[in-house]
């Protein structure tokens, strides 16, 4: 017969992180601004979150204060070259708000790793040695890790997939958003049935919405006629103060706490940590 474990010696699972990768194929829909200011706005609650900056191009990284200069490793190191996520986050301005920053060498990846061996899966093994040599009972080293995906489908965009539990989608309140979250759906539903069964919709973020503009208004119902419960209460006002942060390498929030852009973020940060007690309520 097996041995038996006592209460007092029996280890309990760990808690891992919530792990959202936040991804739109369409470019220019918000999406790095939603990953900046979501994140800095978890954090201003209480929330430990890392942010990987996914794209090549780095902005997430810019716009939370760590130019190129400053980036002595990268994202680049840990897919290509299996370094630890925690010999290369890095803290931003933001208490409780950590960084994975970007790097132009990972536009190379693809080719870099060619057939080599779990390409499709390096982010995913990464993350999972994050809490390695952490107590249980200390809980886990992140409350939320938010992947900044790059506006296209390749095997950057696979990795996050295949590591996150679930996609957070920032939907421009536009003529062509409906379409291209139709090609979203399509990628996240190819992923589950071949990459990581346990990927689901994590929610729709509403972004650049208009009120004096007909349209947006227009484009909000469809998406909540479709989509429902999935599509969060709070949207994202287009807003100028948000667009001024990045250039001074700030989250809207600490450049401009007042502005509507800032309040917005906030509001949805509080949305999406109910929404997640109301869903680990619901599994239990």
């Amino acid at each position: 017969m097996p041995d038996k474990i006592s209460p007092t010696t029996e280890q309990k699972p760990k808690k891992m992180a919530r792990v959202l990768a936040i991804a739109n194929q369409k470019g220019g829909v918000g999406k790095t601004t939603t990953a900046i200011n979501l994140g800095t706005a978890l954090a201003a609650i209480g929330q430990k979150v890392l942010l990987i900056d996914l794209d090549p191009q780095g902005n997430a990284s810019t716009g939370l204060g760590v130019p190129r200069a400053q980036r002595e490793s990268s994202l680049y190191d840990v897919i290509v070259d299996r370094k630890p996520i925690g010999d290369t986050a890095v803290k931003t301005s933001v208490p409780g708000l950590m960084l994975l920053p970007s790097d132009p060498d990972l536009s190379g990846v693809e080719i870099e790793l060619g057939q080599a061996e779990r390409r499709s899966y390096r982010l995913r093994d990464a993350l999972e040695g994050i809490d390695a040599g952490q107590p249980a009972n200390k809980g886990p080293v992140y409350d939320y890790i938010l992947i900044d995906c790059p506006p296209s489908l390749n095997l950057l965009t696979v990795n996050a997939m295949s590591a996150a539990d679930a996609v957070l989608v920032p939907l421009q309140c536009e003529f062509f958003a409906l379409e291209g979250l139709s090609q979203l759906m399509r990628t996240i539903d190819l992923v589950r049935g071949s990459l990581n069964t346990k990927l689901s919709l994590q929610g729709i973020v509403l972004t650049m919405f208009d009120k004096r503009n007909a349209l947006s208004g227009q484009v909000e119902r469809d998406v909540r006629s479709h989509f429902g419960e999935l599509v969060y209460n709070t949207v994202i006002p287009r807003n100028v103060r948000v667009s001024e942060a990045p250039s001074f390498g700030k989250p809207a929030l600490i450049y401009d706490m007042k502005c509507s852009g800032s309040q917005a973020y906030i509001k949805l940060a509080r949305e999406l940590v109910a929404r997640e007690r109301t869903r680990k309520a619901q599994a239990a």
